[in-house]
């Protein structure tokens, strides 16, 4: 997908590039810097740094990969947390949106983020989650590239706390009403079959079936079929009035996958890219519901993702970014491709 959250270490990124948070000597550091330097081979890494000199904050200048498995290192030098309001938000901004237009000038494909200046910079991770995850989005709008935000360890991410507990209080909402339910239905002692038909009804599961003979046969069934779902999906996308481009992008999707279902009517798609793209049109509720109808899913209130999911088409923040930065928060799959 064109932006992923991964935990994982940067340095073993299988990418064209991976973002170094720097000093502004661009010397070795600790942290992430340090762990860059080591695994990329320190030595031959700091001469060619040196050749730089310095590096304003904000900026970024690209070397070598050596010894990564990565081509190139890009090195940017973070804002140092000072309270907010010495425009460290503007400068954090910069690195991100300077380091990825070099790896575009470089032909890059992919690339690898840490979270900066989060670390021994103190910028205060939910923050500068929020302004990572912003910037990446504004640049996949306009361009094309695989870009990964590298999260170490859980503790280096950090959902905001507000937005957090308001997924969480909407999940503990729905989910337990849903696992209440179920266990209401298991404490009640079945005699026989006909008192499970009156317990299914009563709780509008269950609808008894009218007696009669099949009068059509499976052909006939078959030939009326409702449209598919790329029938609907093109079809709404025509309604609203977007483009092709804008859509995959708006769906954190791939241009490839996107072509594919372009060019075949019987696709069937996965249900976070399914979700992906009511995310992209601005669905309501159930308007995704029908969308997803159509490639055989649903959203269940037993399931934490599809919670999530509707949490955030119920308060109309259709960003697919902020979704996955939340989704990743509550360990489950992202949306795209």
């Amino acid at each position: 997908m064109p932006m992923e959250i991964v935990r994982n270490d940067i340095t073993k990124m299988q990418v064209d590039a991976i973002v170094n948070a720097a000093n502004a000597s661009l010397q070795e550091g600790g942290g992430v810097c340090g762990a860059i330097f080591a695994a990329a081979g320190a030595a031959e890494l700091q001469e060619e740094c040196d050749r730089y000199g310095n590096c304003e904050v904000g900026q970024a200048v690209i070397t070598a990969g050596y010894d990564l498995p990565s081509k190139y290192i890009i090195h940017t030098v973070g804002p140092i947390w000072q309270g907010g309001e010495a425009g460290e938000a503007k400068e954090l901004a910069n690195c991100y949106s300077n380091s990825l237009e070099l790896a575009l000038r470089y032909k890059c494909e992919s690339i690898a983020f840490p979270l900066i200046s989060s670390g021994v910079f103190g910028y205060p991770k939910d923050e500068a989650l929020k302004i990572a995850i912003a910037s990446i989005g504004e640049f996949l709008l306009r361009n094309e590239m695989l870009v990964y935000l590298v999260v170490y360890d859980k503790k280096s991410y950090q959902l905001s706390e507000k937005l957090f507990s308001a997924i969480k209080n909407y999940i503990d909402d729905y989910y337990i009403e849903e696992h209440e339910y179920r266990q209401s239905i298991s404490e009640v002692k079945i005699q026989n079959y006909s008192e499970v038909e009156e317990l299914l009804i009563d709780y509008s599961i269950y609808k008894p079936a009218k007696a009669g003979k099949i009068q059509k046969s499976l052909k006939e069934v078959i030939g009326q079929l409702e449209e598919s779902f790329p029938q609907m999906l093109f079809r709404l996308i025509d309604e609203r009035k977007l483009t092709d481009v804008a859509t995959y992008k708006k769906a954190n999707i791939d241009r490839k996958l996107f072509s594919k279902i372009r060019s075949d009517n019987a696709y069937n798609p996965s249900k976070a890219t399914a979700i992906a793209f009511a995310i992209a049109l601005e669905l309501s509720l159930d308007e995704t519901k029908d969308l997803l109808a159509k490639a055989g899913y649903t959203l269940s209130h037993s399931h934490k993702f599809d919670l999530i999911v509707e949490y955030f088409i119920a308060i109309e923040n259709y960003n697919i970014f902020e979704i996955n930065e939340a989704l990743f928060a509550f360990d489950q799959m992202l949306l795209g491709a």
